[in-house]
């Protein structure tokens, strides 16, 4: 018994340092590219001393490191590592799974993912919205990219309209139109970059309104677009609406978990 009670105050002490350096990590995460160790310390609520040793460990095992210029401490290259092992693991319909099942539930409407696959924007994820009427979108299929709210965030978060334009025949019959600057569909696209939201009403299907939002990756890429549609008798499409804000924050927690710049993040938690 003796030896028991021995061993179990050392074995909380290595939890408890294991913890703290964890929280030291997660601080110089936060405050990335790099922090000074008053910064750190105030972050992580410990003295600067403590925080200074639990560093010297963290820099001797390659999880840290400091500046040698500035003094500064950032992330270490073995953190690099874990961190591009852990994106490699993502997977964005696993990660919506959950996500737009809880939204789904919360608003009462169906709920998709659409990734860019098959020349254009694929449902690889539905969610339908509970009771008798439905909208049914089947998996697989592949939405008009200008002419429905999760094309058109696609098209608006393309890295550029000239490698669109080679891949989609929609949007290369409209490129003079996008690249207008005055053109109603270019200064659509803009709305929809500065909202980080598209709303259309029966474009796709009469009757059935939608709204989509990006979700974005680790290089700050859209890696898909989630949006929710219904009857348009019951849906609400204004991009200030509940809806709204609700589709918003699901697409703010999966780029989140997917390891987006925080600039992403804040471009769709607005509404």
């Amino acid at each position: 018994m003796a030896i028991v009670e021995d061993i179990a105050p050392n074995r909380r002490q290595r939890v408890q340092s294991a913890e703290t350096g964890a929280d030291i990590l997660k601080a110089l995460a936060r405050l990335a590219p790099s922090a000074s160790l008053s910064r750190l310390a105030e972050t992580v609520s410990m003295p600067p001393a403590k925080a200074h040793r639990y560093l010297q460990s963290l820099i001797a095992s390659g999880l840290a490191e400091q500046e040698p210029l500035s003094g500064r401490y950032r992330l270490g290259a073995e953190m690099l590592s874990i961190g591009l092992t852990a994106l490699g693991r993502l997977d964005i319909t696993e990660i919506a799974a959950k996500h737009l099942g809880a939204l789904r539930n919360h608003i009462g409407q169906t709920c998709l993912l659409a990734v860019w696959a098959n020349h254009g924007p694929t449902v690889v994820l539905v969610r339908e919205a509970p009771g008798a009427v439905t909208v049914v979108t089947r998996i697989g299929s592949v939405l008009p990219l200008l002419g429905s709210a999760t094309g058109l965030v696609f098209a608006a978060f393309l890295d550029s309209v000239d490698t669109a334009s080679a891949v989609f025949d929609e949007l290369h019959d409209l490129k003079d139109q996008l690249e207008a600057p005055a053109s109603p569909l270019a200064a659509r696209l803009d709305g929809v970059r500065t909202t980080s939201l598209a709303s259309v009403h029966g474009l796709v299907v009469p009757g059935v309104d939608a709204l989509a939002a990006p979700v974005f990756g680790f290089g700050g890429g859209v890696s898909g677009v989630i949006a929710t549609l219904g009857p348009n008798t019951s849906f609400d499409a204004r991009l200030d609406g509940p809806l709204a804000a609700a589709l918003a924050d699901c697409a703010t927690a999966m780029s989140a978990e997917l390891g987006a710049p925080a600039p992403m993040l804040l471009d769709t938690a607005r509404t």
